[in-house]
């Protein structure tokens, strides 16, 4: 810790309390402390934006909700290793780290010995710390591969369905690389169109620490006289940010696709389309304009057959497509619409469209998929960028198997079962083990008590965690972890922009029992052999990685002529680097070099081009996703919906991280009736004798939950949103009904296709009543009565 000191009487003492500088997903913190607690924190940029996630850190410490010492499921000690449908529902009972460990080894040696390697998923995912050193799943995969290889996980499920189509399409997954700067944006772009993308919320965060730069470049984008369209079924905090300066259109949900195609097909049909680009840069445009004309299948797509689906007006639809033409537009899209059955059509069909208006790799045009998440587009810097901890030991064994993240459950259910992806036809494994770290799969994974129910078949569940989450209470062993304020670590800014170097330094001591991840895995290694410690650590401590990271840095950067102190100079400071800026990096324009040269700079397609038309998938013979974009009606949507029915979209929250911090006082900016909220349009509330507060009760065939009504005309009518990431309390005596509003108990749990495999949660009708049952309180938050 950097302590502040004083002179008194001639003596230097401690004061109290001290600042110390750490970093999260929403950016770099500075923390007060006295030592013991946490006082206070916030933000340690000058963003110029509250970041209201930065004020959490005392709630991350010392929440009630903490796991505060290793527990074991009584029914794992009395049924011998073999499932008892108990999961979620027994008592837990407190035992010694060293019992927890030598439990968690017996098992996991017998069950890898009956069953191999395979018969491990170690493929935990989630978030993580974002630090360099303790990542959870990093350090657990790293154990197994010195165990002997584990089954670990495919895509995720924030882009499943993009990150597969993207690479057939320009070669790369396009979700997670760098935009075109915001510079060139500001300066060249004329259409901005936010297209289902909540810059205000998502931009909170990062993958790595936030460089806390985005919001500041939509602030400049919000006065610089640019038209801005948001497409949304509902008015986002960035719509509302952006106020008049920004058209609100609103299809139906999961229409995005036909949207797309009416505008597409009045380009065409007006000439506006850029018939030399298309020819240079793109492959296959003639099949696919035979399918937008109606060619091939007999139904022409254009703005009349688009509003029929989608429900925006034609004339707007005409419009949409003439000032798109007439003008550079930066199509800006986010990821929600592709979370949805065929969900990977709506990536390729915005980038056939971005090909059709002929801008992509000039200044301020084409399309962009990441200025919603991480700052995409801040301008990347000449870094001394940070080396980090990889997940598999020298010599040791990779993952085994590996299954997409979001067909878990089907793997559960179906162990040998023979799936196709992405072209392949693959075999699920036999799952008998589950170690999940630092992820919240049962708030991230949809279908709720589908999970619950395929969580009751593997022999053993362990889960690592700083709280008790509805994974902790459905596990078998729970190990009680660090949060990221009571350990040290290193972290980057920005994951495109490296702008930052940060310490994250240890704030306070652990919590209770809890540990380092990096600690109960290396003791677990060492009960693998006598050399087992030695080959996980390196030999090597805590801050003894953190210098050897830091140091990897420091060179990196002597060769950019980046000057860093060395390590123990830089650790005392408690300061924050900024690494200088890029001329290079300022005048970043995504596809310039193809645009400029599209042979010597070859996209990675099998064609070296823009696939509008894939030969590879349309060999694949996938009914779900075709050979070129295309309108595939969803199986639950407006055109299908009963009456009574709404379709229920899953935003991202504004005060949390996904389901993080969903039990800090955050809460009691957003909860209605001490619930989740859910946002309905006036009509449908009104025919509801629903008024705003009221605690409602949404249901379908999958489950249902109590929510609090929050009555708007910021959403489209006949749509309901139920934030994501709210943490499941299912009530066994009221008929299963989640009492806190967890939206995965409603959400479809089928894949976007058998391309991608991503998931389809966006994909969900609903019913929605004014609740008038038992007053039932919200437990989600509460450990177990035994803990």
């Amino acid at each position: 810790m950097s302590v502040k000191y004083a002179k008194k009487r001639g003596v230097f003492v401690a004061v109290s309390p001290y600042r110390i500088i750490s970093a999260a997903h929403w950016g770099p913190v500075a923390v007060e402390t006295d030592g013991e607690r946490v006082l206070s924190s916030g933000g340690a940029l000058a963003s110029g934006f509250t970041n209201s996630l930065q004020s959490a850190v005392a709630d991350q410490v010392h929440s009630k909700t903490r796991i505060r010492w290793p527990m074991v499921r009584k029914g794992l000690l009395t049924s011998e290793g073999l499932p008892d449908g108990r999961r979620g529902q027994d008592e837990f009972i407190r035992v010694s780290w060293d019992e927890a460990l030598d439990m968690i080894h017996a098992q996991h040696q017998r069950i890898r010995a009956c069953y191999g390697p395979a018969s491990i998923f170690a493929g935990s995912y989630g978030w993580r710390s974002c630090g360099v050193l303790h990542k959870a799943s990093t350090l657990l995969q790293r154990y197994m591969s010195l165990a002997g290889g584990y089954t670990g996980h495919l895509g995720d499920y924030s882009t499943g369905a993009a990150q597969a189509i993207m690479p057939y399409v320009v070669g790369g997954n396009e979700v997670y690389q760098q935009q075109t700067s915001w510079p060139l944006v500001l300066e060249h772009s004329d259409i901005v169109v936010l297209w289902s993308a909540n810059p205000l919320n998502t931009l909170k965060i990062a993958w790595n620490a936030s460089d806390e730069q985005g919001i500041a470049w939509f602030e400049r984008l919000k006065h610089s006289g640019k038209k801005i369209i948001c497409i949304d079924p509902v008015r986002s905090e960035t719509a509302v940010f952006f106020g008049e300066n920004a058209q609100w259109l609103a299809p139906h949900v999961g229409t995005d696709v036909a949207l797309m195609l009416g505008i597409a097909s009045t380009l065409r049909d007006n000439g506006w389309h850029d018939a030399a680009f298309l020819a240079r840069y793109t492959e296959g445009y003639a099949v696919f304009e035979r399918y937008l004309t109606g060619e091939s299948d007999g139904v022409a797509k254009n703005a009349d057959w688009a509003a029929s689906i989608c429900g925006i007006p034609a004339v707007q639809i005409r419009e949409l497509a003439k000032v798109f033409a007439q003008h550079r537009t930066m199509l800006m899209a986010g990821w929600g619409m592709q979370r949805q059955q065929y969900g990977e059509q709506r990536h390729w069909m915005l980038v056939t469209l971005a090909a059709m208006l002929g801008q992509i790799g000039l200044p301020g045009g084409g399309f962009g998929f990441s200025y919603h998440f991480a700052n995409g587009g801040n301008p990347t810097r000449r870094a001394a960028v940070l080396a980090s901890m990889q997940a598999c030991v020298s010599g040791g064994a990779q993952a085994v198997e590996k299954i997409p993240v979001a067909r878990i459950v089907e793997a559960l259910e179906n162990p040998g079962a023979e799936y196709p992806h992405n072209g392949e036809v693959r075999r699920f494994p036999d799952i008998r083990m589950i170690w999940w770290a630092g992820g919240g799969n049962f708030t991230h994974h949809q279908d709720t008590n589908r999970l619950i129910a395929a969580w009751q078949k593997p022999e053993l569940v362990v889960i690592s965690e700083c709280y008790w989450t509805a994974a902790a209470k459905h596990a078998d062993i729970v190990l009680p972890i660090t949060t990221s304020f009571e350990r040290n670590d290193l972290t980057m800014t920005g994951d495109y922009s490296n702008q930052h170097m940060v310490p994250m330094k240890q704030v306070v001591a652990p919590r209770h029992e809890a540990r380092n991840d990096f600690d109960v895995f290396a003791d677990l290694s060492e009960r693998l052999g006598s050399d087992g410690r030695m080959r996980f650590t390196e030999g090597k401590s805590e801050m003894q990685w953190l210098e050897t990271f830091y140091e990897v840095a420091r060179q990196r950067g002597a060769q950019q002529h980046i000057a860093l102190p060395d390590f123990a100079t830089f650790w005392r400071s408690n300061q924050i680097v900024e690494m200088p800026e890029s001329e290079t990096g300022a005048k970043f324009v995504r596809f310039a070099d193809f645009r400029r040269d599209p042979q010597a700079f070859a996209l990675k397609t099998p064609s070296g081009k823009i696939e509008i038309f894939s030969t590879r998938i349309a060999g694949y013979g996938y009914a779900d996703c075709p050979g070129h974009p295309a309108w595939l009606a969803p199986d639950e949507w407006y055109g299908t919906a009963q009456p009574g029915q709404l379709q229920l979209v899953s935003s991202h929250p504004a005060h949390r991280l996904h389901s993080q911090l969903n039990y800090a006082r955050l809460r009691e900016r957003y909860t209605v009736a001490g619930r989740e909220p859910v946002m309905l349009h006036p009509d449908d509330a009104r025919t509801r004798g629903i008024v705003d507060g009221d605690v409602v009760r949404l249901w379908n065939a999958r489950g249902q939950v109590l929510a609090g009504a929050r009555v708007t005309a910021d959403i489209k009518p006949g749509v309901v949103c139920l934030h994501e990431g709210g943490w499941p309390d299912l009530a066994s005596e009221a008929g299963g009904i989640c009492r806190h509003g967890a939206v995965n108990v409603l959400t479809c749990d089928i894949p976007s296709s058998r391309l991608g495999n991503g998931c389809a949660a966006n994909s969900s009708l609903v019913r929605l009543e004014k609740y008038t049952g038992p007053t039932l309180a919200v437990t989600a938050f509460d450990p177990p009565a035994s803990a």
